[in-house]
């Protein structure tokens, strides 16, 4: 988990997605053309919550989220998603 100098505003979460997996379970290496992107991710920045609803994650957390779910963003050479908490599917 890196440190990065960026605070989500309200209910939105940075999230540092997981790497790709690279080797089935069965030993079998997997190609960079066939590697799908994980929808697994850790928590690295969290913003205060919605007025009377505050967030149900924490910094650390490994979380699932959507295929679809966040806007991708490139900080000081990592990528990031930025995401709303109700994209989130479950702590995992």
């Amino acid at each position: 988990m890196s440190k990065v100098n960026i605070r989500p505003l309200a209910d939105r979460v940075l999230v540092e997605p997981l790497p790709a997996e690279t080797q089935t379970a069965s030993g079998l290496f997997i190609p960079d053309s066939a590697q799908e992107k994980q929808h697994k991710g850790t928590v690295v920045a969290i913003g205060t919550g919605k007025k009377d609803e505050p967030l149900t994650v924490k910094i650390g957390d490994t979380v699932l989220y959507g295929k679809y779910s966040g806007s991708e963003l490139k900080l000081e050479g990592t990528d990031y998603l930025m995401m709303r908490e109700e994209d989130i599917m479950a702590i995992i």
